[in-house]
């Protein structure tokens, strides 16, 4: 009777030591070489989600997601599609780096293209990651400056805040959370602080 409690108790302790365990984001490099800004943007999403962060190996960048309607560029969309394909079931949330320029189609509120339909049909970001998505993308192309504290610094808000809509956090009001819309300019980006609002940090707590 002792040996059948014992069987039927071990994978409930098991079952509950995974429940709680914290959750895994990746790294992946496309084409990405600079493992000190790597390194940078492992820590930053460490010490703002407390999560475990781990860096795959560097890949080449997915032509199928190549366009070059507008200037040569990746489509963010297709990237964040072909991260979550390849994610392994292990991983919990995955973030693409890249230095090549990306775009999407950016909608109005009604989800249809925003107009002039010419200038928002393929418009170049920052980065890219759906609201409770497992990927997102983003890259240096827009944000480079000859200031490397200024672009490591746009680098690590830009990162979080994509991994922050992942985790379901949307736009937020206040001007200096992390989570705050860029509205189309790299300005936005460097006047919020690197860090949640406490009530942004309270969603995913």
């Amino acid at each position: 009777m002792r040996a059948f409690i014992f069987i039927l108790l071990v994978p409930l302790l098991f079952n509950c030591k995974t429940n709680h365990q914290k959750p895994i984001i990746a790294i992946q490099p496309f084409d990405f070489n600079d493992k000190s800004l790597i390194d940078s943007i492992k820590s930053t999403l460490q010490k703002t989600y407390q999560f475990e962060i781990i860096t795959l190996q560097n890949k080449p960048i997915p032509q199928t997601a190549f366009i070059n309607k507008k200037s040569p560029r990746y489509r963010a969309d297709s990237l964040l599609k072909i991260l979550k394909r390849n994610k392994p079931d292990s991983i919990d949330y995955v973030i693409g780096l890249i230095n090549n320029d990306i775009s999407c189609t950016k909608k109005d509120n009604n989800g249809n293209i925003k107009k002039p339909i010419y200038k928002y049909e393929d418009w170049g970001v920052f980065g890219l990651g759906y609201l409770n998505g497992p990927s997102c993308v983003v890259s240096t192309h827009r944000i480079k400056n000859k200031n490397k504290s200024l672009f490591l610094s746009r680098f690590q808000k830009v990162c979080v805040h994509e991994i922050g809509h992942n985790l379901g956090l949307s736009h937020c009001i206040n001007e200096k959370c992390v989570m705050n819309d860029a509205a189309e300019t790299i300005k936005t980006v460097d006047k919020v602080n690197l860090s949640l609002c406490n009530e942004c940090k309270q969603k995913i707590n």
